[in-house]
């Protein structure tokens, strides 16, 4: 079954280039009607340019699809929300979020200021939260949405000169995790995507042989698949060259030890045990870590 998008409004953020620009065409080539949201900024986030965002736009419409630009910083709320009356005003919905915009800044935590630590956080993780806030009234009175937060393995498994990146995308997995059961009666699926891919990003940190197979255009399928009427949700998936995964945040069976006054000597004797990933588990919500506790704690008794 062919993934179809027409009559689908899609909002890519961080799509003047590289991932972004490839998510939009491919929606656009499906039939969806694409806002090409790029502030047109620099690596670092510095500097700004509609440019970017034109001529994705014009690509579309040269191949026969439309598309509208627009340069918000989604750093800026009020910005965003401007953004999203936009497609509202040209289209009249929403259906469709790929919140991919994205800086890096990257140094060891010895050498890291602190205004880069933030500046990443604010347009990876406030970035990707203006953006929901903005369309979840929107998608919850449509009963119809459609959220894709770009995460990182950087975040999942950690990177060496990362810690501002990692930490900032691993907490849009935390936002996703909540999001999706909050969205899940009106029908708003959310979903994280981690994506390995040569872009601007990437390209001076990736070896010669990954340049070719690892182009945007190969994480694309998996953001298609999250972005359709047929998309899971509370769902992370890997993607980059040809290939895909899905990551998990999981839980061990873990042991009980108890609180007594031995218990820090105990958990040491025994951390390998707890750490024992046979029978581990995917928590539905945050709860399931409490009922696991319960139930070691009634056996142990």
């Amino acid at each position: 079954m062919a993934l179809d998008f027409n009559g689908r409004v899609a909002i890519v953020t961080g799509a003047g280039g590289g991932l972004g620009r490839a998510h939009a065409l491919a929606l656009a080539a499906r039939g969806a009607r694409v806002v090409v949201n790029d502030l047109g900024g620099a690596v670092d986030g510095s500097g700004s340019s509609a440019t970017a965002a034109e001529r994705v736009v014009e690509e579309i419409r040269a191949a026969g699809g439309e598309a509208i630009a627009n340069a918000a910083s989604v750093t800026d709320f009020a910005a965003v929300q401007g953004m999203v009356q936009q497609a509202i005003a040209t289209w009249g919905r929403v259906d469709v979020l790929v919140s991919n915009a994205g800086i890096l800044r990257d140094k060891t935590f010895a050498k890291m200021d602190l205004a880069d630590f933030r500046q990443v956080l604010e347009v990876h993780l406030m970035g990707a939260v203006h953006c929901c806030k903005a369309l979840w009234p929107i998608m919850n009175a449509q009963k119809y949405g459609r959220i894709v937060l770009t995460t990182s393995s950087s975040g999942l498994y950690g990177n060496f000169g990362q810690t501002n990146y990692g930490a900032a995308k691993l907490a849009l997995v935390g936002l996703m995790q909540t999001l999706a059961q909050e969205g899940a009666k009106n029908d708003i699926r959310v979903n994280c995507l981690a994506p390995t891919a040569v872009t601007r990003m990437t390209e001076s940190l990736l070896p010669p042989d990954m340049l070719q197979a690892f182009g945007p255009e190969a994480v694309v399928p998996a953001m298609l698949v999250l972005a359709s009427d047929e998309a899971p949700t509370r769902t992370t998936l890997c993607a980059g060259g040809g290939s895909f995964e899905a990551a998990n945040i999981t839980l061990t069976h873990g042991a009980f030890i108890g609180a007594g006054a031995d218990a820090p000597e105990q958990w040491l004797a025994r951390l390998d045990a707890v750490r024992d990933r046979r029978g581990e588990m995917v928590p539905a919500n945050g709860s399931e870590q409490g009922t696991n506790e319960l139930r070691l704690l009634r056996e142990g008794r």
